[in-house]
């Protein structure tokens, strides 16, 4: 698109994802690296606006889901080391390689494949062995199968087991009991990779375990929502001083005055009780504003809050700004953000929404233009 107009924009403040990267490398010190998780394009940031930024203030590495997210990067000139969290097929080994990413093993048959890709474009590739320790999701399990897995690898001659992890299933509970056992977990699997001659570099921590679990830190972290502002929920330590990256702005585009007794929008969810000044905003689920909202969220308007009305719509929610004085078109609506001494971020969005605020970024479609600041 050549051109905008539209008055919804979704604001990355890169200056604040800059401060956020070097407060992590602060709280875990020089001894152990960082790697910026900046999959699902960047949690809707931007992967490679966020991958460059974390990159200069501390990051050592990145991290991505699939393989396309890491082609992504390598296409926009980022050379830095890209891990692939996720697994792949076979299939993928060829343009795995070709790019220079590192991927994520644990079964012989994907190591076989990225073996073979990589001895064909004559290439010495590095690849992390996933264990799961807890996780259930994706890794190698049991002792006996690691044990199998450690003697069919060292066959391989184009493929070399660079890095050795686990992910935590809830270090942002308050009981850090269960993520303690991974460790364990993970730490005697570790030494039974170590026994079969293999010193990998080791890495566990989540943004949780950045700022509750210092002993996982190991020689390297992941920072995922705490680069963007958030901590991962309410029962980890707020030590590490991160701010918000993401804003949502819009404007009032309608004005109306409603009688007492008129309902508001789609299934009549909102009957007005007094005679009521409303004003429609140009953002809907469409925008991915997501319409759980609906009689719940509210906005900022002249610094102060006004309740949504009814049912959010694809295109348009409505708002009441009958408490709020002179209000007009074109005025500034903060849907997410600041506005004078008032704020609404990501984690009271998802509490109306009931959801994570890992989710609310990642909501807001590419339909709203993203505008990059470094305030």
């Amino acid at each position: 698109m050549s051109f905008v107009t539209r008055p919804t924009v979704i604001t990355i403040d890169l200056g604040a994802a800059a401060a956020n990267m070097r407060a992590i490398c602060g709280a875990v010190g020089p001894q152990t690296k960082v790697a910026a998780v900046v999959k699902a394009n960047a949690y809707g940031h931007g992967a490679v606006e966020i991958a460059r930024t974390a990159l200069k203030n501390g990051a050592s590495s990145l991290a991505v889901a699939i393989p396309e997210e890491g082609v992504e990067l390598r296409e926009a000139g980022i050379t830095a080391p890209v891990h692939i969290l996720g697994t792949i097929l076979p299939e993928e080994a060829e343009l795995v390689v070709r790019h220079d990413l590192q991927p994520t093993v644990c079964s012989m048959e994907v190591a076989r494949a990225l073996n073979a890709a990589a001895a064909a474009q004559d290439k010495w590739l590095p690849v992390h062995l996933k264990l799961d320790t807890g996780m259930g999701r994706i890794g190698v399990r049991e002792d006996r199968e690691l044990d199998h897995f450690l003697d069919d690898f060292k066959r391989l001659r184009s493929v070399g087991l660079y890095g050795v992890f686990t992910h935590f299933a809830n270090s942002d509970g308050a009981d850090k009991g269960f993520a303690l056992e991974q460790y364990r977990r993970f730490t005697a699997m570790v030494a039974r990779i170590r026994r079969a001659g293999f010193d990998p570099m080791l890495h566990a921590a989540n943004s949780a375990a950045i700022a509750d679990l210092p002993e996982t830190h190991l020689d390297m972290v992941r920072a995922g929502i705490m680069l963007y502002g958030y901590y991962p929920s309410s029962n980890v330590r707020r030590d590490i001083p991160i701010t918000p990256v993401m804003s949502l702005t819009s404007k009032v585009v309608y004005l109306k005055t409603l009688p007492a007794g008129v309902t508001v929008s789609y299934d009549r969810t909102y009957t007005t009780w007094r005679p009521t000044r409303v004003a429609t905003i140009p953002v809907g689920y469409g925008d991915g504003y997501k319409r759980l909202l609906s009689n719940r969220g509210a906005v900022l308007l002249h610094g102060r809050r006004a309740p949504i009305l009814g049912r959010i719509c694809m295109d348009q929610c409505m708002v009441d700004v009958t408490e709020i004085p002179d209000v007009a078109a074109g005025d500034e609506v903060v849907l997410l953000g600041r506005q004078g001494k008032d704020h609404i971020d990501a984690e009271e969005i998802a509490a109306w929404a009931e959801t994570i605020s890992y989710e609310i970024p990642l909501s807001f479609t590419k339909r709203i233009p993203r505008v990059y600041v470094e305030d």
